[in-house]
């Protein structure tokens, strides 16, 4: 089980490290892309040409249509003019009148269509003379018959002038039809063959496209089953790692659960003489003041007799080391309460249940309300989230860190006290405990939550125990603790514990 480990994790960092399928795979996208650009762009080409094409079909038509407008028209004007001089009705000289006004309309509708297309303007500028020729040959021939000269009217009409510019002018039409449909074929021409070509790019790109998409299967196909070969291996070795930390585990709960009874057996052993000498040190105190009251009798008597030195032993140097001697002890008793008490809450069995931080809170508040009197300190309480986890606990918790903050009030200023709660991702939640006092140093931002060890000014009365016991009763909800401060600038605490809290069937988290 060792050796196939590290076999499996040296041929999956070797794999990584040569990168060879991600190479491969990157440079087929990036090939597959290159083409689908070349397709696109080939579309885009065939599209503006396409769009381009009927653009000039429909400018051409709307061209040769209106140069057969103006034919017609003309034609129109001949009809009714000839029909007036045969018949000499005035009705036909009213649709001759429509049409030699219609006509500049038409000829000016014809040149804006012509635009600068060569070609057009070209026949425009024949089209415009003939027809100005055509229009002053009728209206001469019209005023004649107006003025009663029909036979000279009838002899200009013989004359064939007006048979002449209609011709010259139906072969000009013809001829601008003539060019402007060579155009449009050589124009159609050359869009078939832009489709052709397109058609022929995209072909080979969608085959091109098929091919790289196959080898592309077929890479991850392969890299799939190496890595279901590598994730077998593993799952076989995580199935005996997984043993391996059950067992790990167990040993280290059974060690865990030694050094608490070895911590509980050893301060209630250490507990026992520490008595004794407290009770010894409180006999040596009275012992003292009984020989104090005897030397003052002996020197009311005869001073004489006593010596200078047996003196200052009896009232300066055996006072001063009961005073250490009750120190030392006061201190260690101290800490043996604080050893028995920590061993105590790791044996405790957890039990879970609905928390509601805000009311602990409060009556963590309630408790030292002389307290936040003296220091001028105010505690609000925000918003809460509610969850299950150990109600005692998170009593101590909360109580810690309110006292602490207490504790370490700036001098120079009134305190605050600030609890609030939020939701967080993933089924936590996080409560936080703000305050305005004298703040911690970041270099010690460690250091505080270590056993026995403080941190600034030795100023208020402690043994080092509170933030220890505090993180250690964390980290057994399952939760975590974090601080954020900086030196005179107050400090806030970040607890984070599962909104569930679990628990095994000893009572300890899961």
């Amino acid at each position: 089980m060792s050796s196939i480990l590290p076999k499996t994790l040296s041929q999956f960092g070797r794999f990584l490290r040569e990168g060879t399928l991600g190479r491969s795979i990157s440079l087929l996208l990036a090939g597959a892309i290159a083409l689908l650009l070349l397709v696109n762009l080939s579309t885009f080409i065939l599209i503006q040409r396409t769009a381009a094409f009927n653009e000039q079909v429909d400018a051409t038509w709307q061209l040769r249509r209106a140069a057969r407008t103006v034919l017609l028209n003309i034609k129109d004007a001949e009809a009714a003019q000839r029909g007036y001089l045969l018949t000499g009705q005035t009705s036909f000289l009213l649709t001759y009148d429509q049409s030699a006004e219609a006509a500049p309309r038409l000829l000016e509708r014809l040149t804006e269509l012509a635009g600068s297309d060569e070609v057009g303007q070209a026949s425009v500028e024949s089209l415009t003379r003939l027809s100005r020729d055509k229009f002053l040959d009728m209206s001469s021939i019209t005023d004649l018959s107006r003025r009663g000269q029909s036979a000279q009217a009838l002899d200009q009409v013989r004359s064939g002038r007006g048979k002449t510019l209609m011709e010259q002018m139906d072969t000009e039409i013809s001829t601008l039809d003539s060019q402007l449909g060579a155009r449009l074929s050589a124009q159609q021409a050359r869009s078939e063959g832009s489709a052709v070509f397109t058609i022929i790019v995209n072909a080979l790109a969608a085959v091109l496209i098929l091919v790289l998409g196959g080898i592309v299967a077929i890479l991850i196909r392969r890299y799939l089953m190496d890595l279901a070969s590598a994730r077998a291996d593993l799952d076989r070795v995580n199935a005996g790692l997984e043993d391996t930390i059950k067992a790990r585990t167990a040993a280290l709960t059974r060690a865990n659960e030694e050094v608490q009874r070895f911590a509980y057996i050893v301060s209630h052993d250490l507990r026992s003489p520490l008595v004794n000498v407290m009770g010894y040190t409180a006999e040596l105190e009275q012992a003292g003041r009984t020989i104090d009251l005897q030397l003052t009798k002996v020197e009311t008597v005869a001073p004489d007799l006593i010596e200078k030195d047996a003196i200052v032993a009896a009232r300066e140097d055996m006072p001063e080391a009961i005073g250490f001697i009750r120190a030392s002890t006061q201190k260690m008793d101290r800490l043996i309460n604080a050893i028995l008490k920590l061993s105590r809450d790791g044996r405790r069995g957890l039990v879970a249940e609905t928390i509601d931080v805000g009311e602990m809170a409060k009556a963590a508040a309630d408790s030292i309300r002389h307290q936040l009197e003296e220091t001028g300190t105010e505690v609000m309480i925000g918003e809460m989230v509610a969850f299950e986890s150990d109600r005692l606990a998170i009593e101590q918790i909360i109580g810690n860190l309110i006292e602490n903050a207490v504790k370490y009030s700036h001098a120079s200023r009134p305190n605050r006290i600030e609890v609030s709660g939020r939701d967080l991702a993933g089924g936590w939640v996080e409560i936080a405990i703000a305050d305005q006092g004298r703040g911690i140093a970041p270099r010690d931002h460690e250091r505080i939550f270590e056993l026995f060890r403080r941190s600034g000014r030795q100023d208020r009365s402690g043994e080092g125990l509170g933030l220890a016991f505090v993180r250690n009763s964390v980290r057994r909800l399952g939760g975590a603790i974090d601080v954020e401060s900086a030196l005179g600038e107050g400090s806030t605490f970040r607890l984070k514990f599962p909104k569930r809290l679990i628990l095994d069937e000893a009572g300890d988290t899961q």
